[in-house]
């Protein structure tokens, strides 16, 4: 929906509220128009059910209005008497209609000095539970996000098993664009494959202000822009479902071009601008290498592998070639402590040459060691489009983009002539800044070079502690792998765990807690 479409059904529900309510609003002793002015009504509405002014903001903060609307609903039907059991049902099942029906067909009286506090132990808990719910909600939709690394791409600086903390502020938390959703669950209901949400209505892209830009270098985590679904109903063999961009499955990557670069790749390193691109200490880019045996002398591989902290396909002999060990993932520095070893006569990092097949932009020339230059959209930038610019650029147009009213852009090739809906064009002007994310893990890792750019409306947020961490493959108490346990992510020199420090602020903290009781204890006393 666009912001006119959202306008018009804003005022549609601020009609439906008046035409329900403006008697109950007379009841209580204010005046009837006062059910009718946007904003004001719900204000207003505060005061008659006897609850805090700041929920009105509650009711305009998408996902969290799904949780207060019933409350709304249920507190004003309490305020004119209305408190049993089926009146809470009416008013639930109902979405609110059965207020209509109390505003025109009952005796209305307001309660002015109605009991708030829950009657019973099982109002209670649902009072609380609603209100953990509205806070985790609010926390995790637009503050920090719970991130579990599922795969080994960015491998040394994130490892499989690492349980994230993503800062949505740090790039500024994109408001929900699906409307309708269960609270703090992605796209599927846990332990199901029915899908969590309704692709209708959607807000249009809003981002609230951020406290950084998107640097070179960062880890950022991110909406995967071309996922698609096959479960969702869909019977298997089907196309895939596509999901609202806010639901698309979350990826975690490396950006290492911003928006406005030229981004290249030789022999398996980037260039930006023609420059080496300088990755910080902690990035430890990995390639695969073939090793040279002389056959001879005895190598103890599991310590090696072991000592050289290789966790992505340790290694694995060719058996056309037996006399050579290939590396799925190995870093420049255990190359070289390897050329090192007695009995391997060479390490030699493997680089692509030829085309690869699946490289975007699917063009037959370039492939994930040897690629680019390619030009990163840049919003407001103009590009000339043609026949061999537009493999680079239609997907932007055709999926991330749309035109002045909201609409998907309808692009149609006839020989060498583009039409744009329906108009002919030679350029085009991008609406958004794109993004070029990479993993670390270089070998092994499906990213930007295989589907292209990242459009900054996919963008979640910023890693940036790492809370836990759980190695599958541990026994026992090594099940965590303590010293990344409270390590930030990003940061100069090499990940420092703060856990003995939260242990000692939480022995303090009882230690406190123990002699404050005591002392207060022996005041009373």
């Amino acid at each position: 929906m666009t912001l006119y479409q959202w306008f018009v059904f804003f005022l549609l529900i601020q009609i439906v509220h008046f035409l329900g309510t403006w008697k109950l609003y007379e009841a209580a002793g204010r005046k009837k128009w006062e059910a009718a002015i946007p904003v004001y009504n719900a204000i207003v509405l505060m005061k008659i059910i006897s609850r805090p002014t700041w929920w009105t903001l509650l009711l305009f903060i998408p996902i969290i209005n799904l949780i207060m609307f019933p409350v709304i609903w249920v507190e004003t039907l309490r305020s004119f008497g209305k408190r049993s059991s089926l009146d809470t049902f009416l008013g639930i099942i109902t979405c609110g209609l059965y207020i209509y029906y109390i505003n025109y067909t009952q005796e209305l009286h307001h309660v002015t000095d109605r009991k708030l506090t829950p009657e019973n132990k099982t109002a209670d808990t649902i009072s609380s539970l609603l209100f953990a719910i509205i806070v985790a909600t609010l926390v995790h939709t637009y503050f920090i996000q719970p991130y579990t690394i599922p795969t080994s791409s960015l491998e040394k600086s994130l490892l499989i098993g690492d349980f994230l903390f993503v800062s949505k502020a740090n790039y500024g938390a994109r408001v929900p664009m699906t409307t309708v959703a269960l609270p703090m669950v992605h796209d599927s209901i846990p332990t199901t494959k029915r899908k969590s949400y309704l692709s209708w209505p959607q807000l249009p892209y809003l981002r609230l202000p951020a406290i950084e830009k998107i640097n070179r270098t960062d880890i950022v985590v991110f909406n995967w822009p071309v996922d698609t679904v096959h479960y969702f109903f869909e019977p298997k063999g089907r196309p895939g479902v596509i999901k609202p961009i806010d639901k698309k499955s979350n990826y975690v990557k490396r950006c290492v071009g911003i928006a406005g670069d030229s981004l290249s790749i030789k022999d398996g390193i980037v260039y930006i601008d023609g420059k080496v691109l300088q990755l910080p200490e902690r990035a430890k880019p990995q390639f695969s290498y073939a090793v040279a045996l002389d056959g001879k002398t005895p190598i103890d591989f599991q310590s090696l592998v072991k000592e050289l902290d290789i966790t992505d396909g340790a290694g694995f002999k060719d058996e056309n070639l037996r006399d050579t060990l290939y590396f799925r993932a190995l870093t420049a520095a255990g190359a070289e402590r390897l050329r090192n070893v007695p009995g391997i006569t060479a390490v030699k990092q493997e680089i692509m040459r030829g085309p690869e097949e699946g490289i975007f932009p699917h063009i037959g020339k370039w492939n994930r060691d040897n690629y680019g230059p390619i030009y990163i959209p840049e919003q407001g930038k103009t590009v000339d489009l043609n026949l061999a610019t537009l493999p680079f650029y239609q997907r932007i147009i055709t999926d991330y983009e749309t035109d002045e009213n909201g609409n998907k852009n309808d692009l149609k090739v006839t020989g060498k002539e583009i039409r744009i809906n329906g108009k002919v064009v030679n350029s085009y002007t991008f609406k958004q800044n794109y993004y070029w994310m990479m993993g670390d893990n270089r070998h092994n890792s499906e990213d930007s070079r295989y589907w292209g750019f990242v459009p900054e409306d996919h963008i979640v947020g910023k890693p940036i502690f790492i809370w836990m961490s759980w190695d599958t493959n541990g026994k026992g108490i090594n099940k965590v792998r303590w010293d990344r346990v409270f390590t930030t992510v990003s940061g100069e020199g090499q990940p420092q765990s703060y856990f003995r420090y939260f242990l000692i602020f939480l022995a303090l903290y009882f230690v406190g807690e123990h002699f404050w009781n005591k002392r207060k204890a022996n005041q009373e006393d």
